[in-house]
């Protein structure tokens, strides 16, 4: 059932970015704000009617019977809507998508679509709304017909749109509402694949793989977990945080995240709707977590999380703000509270230097990951990408911060991935897995000869398949050695080894030995004393003949 379900929703995804391209905004960079309301709309429309007709006594009912219900007794109509779960939009019969498909023939039909859109948003700004760092509330909808300048031809735009919105309906083959997160992680990946194009390591504007995430996820998350707190500070899609959360349970957790990027936060909104996990909407927060951490602020995270997954951005030039956040001080600055110098002290192995030129390579991960191992509360556990190159570098930030996840006994291990496991960047990556109440062994693993080489969008990428992940998962998990892929070490191997976590460098070196008799051994030598002896000839023939040609070289001068 859900094949067919993710085939007509994949077709409605489709047929709104043909709509915005027969409009003049194909690959506009408006275009995913139109697909991204439009398509939120109708699934918040379906998903409303849905859960009214599991409400007792409603099974049957009509949009038409909502809107006489509505129009007879407006205190009745508000009561059903009290009786809807939190995390579902109220809408009145004015917001329906069957009065926009009546009305779509009216004078200035685009401020009617665009004012539906803005009044919905409006009712369910407590819940469906995300801030900023300042505490500035961006609602769900602003309308879509801004985003084209023919002012004669913003009607029949949206015209089109709510047209192709009537002929789909969620419910129509099974509700799409009972599928889970694998179902959503599919669709999510499909909406946003063409809006993710120009991340390339930019601050979060990427999208983790699926099957990364699923690992990641896998290997953080002991089993029956419950009222946990979970964060990304550099959330972009909120990827890893659905895996997390699915794999936790969608009951069993808060998700709290932090993005610069205004795309990745209406992306992510998107994502947590989808995936069931509205009730985190508050958390989360557009802003930069290195110059302004919103949730090491407040009340009930301050203490840091249980849970923290980041792909944190690799290179990005930071010097803009880079001595704001260089604290090595002793004493408090003026207007300078102990909070605050709390916070700034997160950066313990130090902030990367301001290059003479090629700022844009800053190594800004370096400041998230120190940033997550602060946000861990005192039984944390976080999984963070980083180069691999991170692993093994000998001297400076890196160095120092490995050192103190070996000293701390906080490394719970490291999975190298293949090459080109990232659409996006040519990068090796590795995953970091922090636990601080990990006192064993540490688990290192090598799977950069796994997966198989795909083309996609021109560039060769690697694509791990359902065998490759659980092998990865059970090697970790159960701290299995496997030749030339895995090891378990102690932390005073890895001292020993100047604080490396490369598995390669921990594996045996094996010598074969064949057992062979003396005719046989005789026979080999013999074989390689004639090869010496042809080779030999070989060389004083090639010889013989460029000392002639330097002859005739001398004669012909």
């Amino acid at each position: 059932m859900n094949r067919i379900l993710e085939t007509n929703t994949k077709k409605l995804v489709d047929d709104l970015k043909s709509i915005c391209a027969n409009h003049g905004l194909g690959n506009d960079g408006n275009e995913y704000k139109i697909i991204i309301e439009v398509f939120l709309y109708k699934f918040m429309y379906d998903k409303f009617l849905y859960e009214i007709r599991l409400l007792r006594g409603y099974n049957d009912i009509s949009e038409e019977s909502l809107k006489a219900l509505h129009q007879k007794n407006e205190d009745d109509y508000e009561m059903i809507l009290l009786s809807l779960h939190a995390s579902v939009a109220r809408l009145k019969p004015e917001h329906f998508l069957s009065n926009l498909y009546n009305e779509q023939n009216r004078e200035q039909f685009a401020k009617l679509f665009d004012d539906t859109m803005r009044s919905l948003a409006s009712l369910n700004a407590d819940i469906f709304s995300v801030g900023t760092a300042e505490g500035t509330k961006i609602e769900l909808f602003k309308g879509i017909s801004q985003y084209i300048t023919d002012e004669s031809k913003k009607d029949a735009f949206c015209r089109a749109i709510i047209n192709k919105l009537f002929e789909c309906d969620f419910n129509e083959a099974g509700s799409v509402f009972t599928e889970k997160f694998d179902f959503f992680a599919t669709i999510f990946e499909y909406l946003i694949k063409d809006y993710n194009k120009d991340g390339g390591g930019k601050y979060a504007e990427y999208y983790t793989p699926y099957t990364v995430a699923r690992i990641m996820s896998e290997i953080l998350v002991e089993p029956e977990v419950s009222n946990v707190l979970c964060y990304d500070p550099s959330a972009g899609t909120g990827s890893l945080l659905m895996s997390l959360a699915h794999k936790i349970g969608e009951n069993n957790c808060t998700i709290y995240s932090e993005d610069i990027s205004q795309k990745s936060s209406t992306l992510l909104r998107l994502n947590l709707i989808l995936n069931n996990l509205a009730h985190s909407l508050p958390n989360v927060v557009q802003g930069n977590t290195m110059t302004e951490p919103y949730h090491l602020n407040k009340e009930n995270t301050k203490n840091g999380f249980d849970y923290i997954v980041s792909n944190p951005p690799f290179k990005l030039d930071f010097s803009e703000w880079r001595d704001s956040i260089d604290v090595t001080r002793q004493t408090l600055q003026e207007g300078e509270t102990e909070e605050t110098k709390r916070i700034g002290s997160r950066f313990f192995a130090g902030v990367p230097n301001i290059p003479n030129k090629d700022k844009d390579k800053m190594a800004i991960y370096l400041l998230f990951l120190q940033h997550i191992i602060f946000s861990l509360n005192r039984n944390g556990k976080a999984a963070v990408v980083v180069p691999t190159g991170f692993i093994t570098a000998q001297s400076g930030i890196a160095y120092k911060i490995r050192e103190k996840l070996i000293t701390q006994k906080w490394l719970k291990g490291v999975v190298s991935m293949p090459s080109n496991i990232f659409a996006t960047t040519n990068t090796n990556v590795s995953v970091l897995f922090i636990d601080k109440q990990n006192k064993g062994d540490v688990v290192l693993v090598d799977a950069s000869k796994l997966g198989a080489k795909i083309k996609e969008n021109k560039k060769q990428r690697t694509v791990l398949n359902k065998d490759d992940e659980d092998k990865i998962i059970s090697v970790f998990k159960n701290k299995k050695q496997l030749d030339d892929f895995s090891v378990v070490i102690s932390y005073d191997q890895i001292k020993a080894k100047n604080y490396s976590l490369s598995a390669g460098q921990y594996f045996d070196i094996k010598i074969e030995y064949t057992n062979i008799t003396p005719k046989e051994f005789q026979q080999k030598i013999d074989e390689s004393k004639a090869n010496l002896k042809e080779y030999f000839e070989q060389s004083k023939n090639l010889e013989a003949k460029i000392l002639e040609n330097l002859g005739k070289l001398k004669l012909n001068k």
